[in-house]
């Protein structure tokens, strides 16, 4: 069941009339499944690009070598450059981008942390970015970072 905020984010969506697409790292598809899961609201959906491996990235979202390199997968950086190309492959209203670190073992440093997660958002050519932070177990990560999604998209479709 999705969460209240992706119920409520995918009905102003469809009361607008308006499209979305995904590209999605460390959310491995939950967010266009949520986002799928409300009634009546396949229809606003192009589609998603779950890129969790780096050539993904580099190879069909032409994400940089170099920008990955100097700034890690899991960064500002990277995140706005999915968000470009995906924009390129997926013409929607709405484009979302979100990588992140979900568990150790990634680039975590002692200011990036697991449980920080990049998004960048095109609201209909508006760039749109933020990180976001949160504790617990990968599942309890994912799932907060997608309700956050959510709120922070209907609050921008909202005041804009």
């Amino acid at each position: 069941m999705p969460a209240k905020s992706v119920i409520a984010c995918c009905h102003n969506i469809l009361s607008q009339d308006l499209t979305i697409a995904f590209v999605e790292s460390a959310t491995t598809g939950r967010l266009i499944y949520d986002f799928t899961s409300v009634p009546d609201c396949g229809q606003i959906v192009k589609g998603s690009i779950v890129c969790y491996d780096r050539s993904v990235k580099e190879g069909l979202l032409k994400v940089p070598a170099q920008v990955i390199d100097k700034y890690s997968a899991e960064s500002h950086e990277v995140t706005q450059l999915l968000a470009e190309g995906l924009k390129e492959l997926i013409p929607a209203d709405i484009i979302v981008a979100v990588t992140g670190l979900t568990s150790p073992g990634g680039s975590e440093t002692e200011e990036k942390p697991v449980g920080t997660m990049f998004i960048h958002a095109i609201i209909q050519n508006r760039p749109w970015k933020t990180s976001v932070y949160f504790e617990g177990s990968p599942d309890e990560i994912v799932a907060q970072t997608i309700d956050a999604i959510a709120a922070l998209l209907l609050e921008e479709l909202t005041n804009n």
